[in-house]
């Protein structure tokens, strides 16, 4: 189990991966909140691919790489990701004024 360095590395190895084999490919995060670390891992059993951060901006990257895994789990893996990148459904969603105490 090596960790690969590069994000974009990580998503295109991990859908080739789920691709291969829809059946058996599982996707684990796990957050350590006294380190600070969160990290990622794809596997099918004989492949394990993992990507380990402790940078706040990753978590953006990590909502897209769900939104992937969600649109090829739910359309089938030859369901062509880039059309879902998760931007679309926040701005769809209005926001909220709150009646907070003004500061």
């Amino acid at each position: 189990m090596v960790y690969i360095t590069s994000w974009d590395e990580f998503v295109d190895r991990s859908v080739q991966l789920f691709r291969a084999d829809p059946e058996s490919t599982r996707y684990v995060m796990k957050y350590r909140h006294c380190d600070g670390k969160l990290v990622l891992k794809v596997t099918d059993n004989k492949e394990c691919l993992k990507f380990k951060t402790d940078q706040a901006q990753d978590a953006k990257k990590m909502e897209k790489l769900n939104n992937v895994f969600f649109t090829l789990m739910s359309r089938g893996p030859e369901a062509d990701p880039a059309e879902v990148t998760g931007k679309d459904q926040m701005d769809a969603q209005p926001t909220k004024k709150g009646r907070g105490r003004k500061q």
